[in-house]
């Protein structure tokens, strides 16, 4: 039992308070949806200028989030922060042969999260195009995704455990992927809105790529001291890590 015991950290308890705004946002939607959910539509393409709605509040989070994600903020997760050079502590006499190795493995792990990303929405794009599903279920996909990006962060991650297989979020080569896979659905929506975010979510990875190519040392904690768990002082594997220790006893 006491191998499960939880020690919050500041981090842990902001990440726990951001899941929860995610899934009171998400609930809202559900309820729109359930509403009305051609109005729950129209929400997204309707202009401020006939009336801030629940959906234009909710872009302008989305927004900031993703605007963050492309600037030097120190109190990003560490996870996303690792990019930053001010966070890079170099191990000294690294191996060059072993970095390189490690991002040749990672680049294949990662592409093919990716190929499995976008043959599942694929699939979604599919059932839009059949006609049997609509733009207001595309947009409650997304409010799904929203949540099931700190469920990944908190709780259980496919990606980590069948795919990346990296001990945890701070490690992960694939971090800031997770606003372009939130707003993968809006391709197919169309709106202003929606097509803004997917482009903003682009914007976001094809910055986290930029530094993966260009300074990779510091993604691996081989090579940068700051991703070793005694260094850590985030510790938002806490949660996963008594989930998986209770499924395995």
């Amino acid at each position: 039992m006491s191998r499960n015991k939880i020690k919050p950290t500041p981090k842990l308890i902001a990440y726990c308070v951001k899941f929860f705004f995610r899934i009171s946002a998400f609930a809202i939607m559900i309820f729109l949806y359930i509403k009305d959910k051609q109005a729950f539509f129209e929400y997204t393409a309707t202009p401020v200028s006939e009336g801030i709605n629940f959906m234009h509040v909710m872009w302008c989070v989305y927004m900031g989030l993703m605007t963050l994600h492309l600037l030097p903020m120190k109190f990003l997760s560490m996870g996303a922060g690792k990019a930053v050079k001010g966070n890079f502590q170099p191990v000294p006499n690294y191996s060059k042969e072993k970095l390189a190795e490690f991002v040749k493995q990672e680049n294949k792990s990662a592409g093919n999260c990716m190929i499995v990303w976008l043959a599942g929405n694929a699939v979604v794009g599919i059932l839009y195009f059949m006609g049997i599903i609509g733009k207001p279920e595309l947009l409650l996909l997304t409010g799904f995704y929203f949540i099931s990006d700190y469920i990944c962060i908190l709780i259980f991650c496919p990606f980590q455990t069948f795919g990346m297989k990296n001990k945890c979020c701070i490690n992960c080569r694939i971090y800031d992927w997770g606003h372009f896979m939130m707003f993968t659905p809006m391709v197919f929506v169309g709106s202003f809105y929606c097509l803004s975010l997917f482009l903003m979510g682009t914007a976001v990875i094809l910055h986290w790529e930029y530094f993966w190519r260009k300074y990779p040392e510091r993604f691996w904690s081989g090579s940068n001291q700051i991703l070793h768990c005694a260094n850590c002082r985030e510790k938002t594997c806490q949660i996963k890590k008594a989930v998986r220790n209770s499924l395995v006893k």
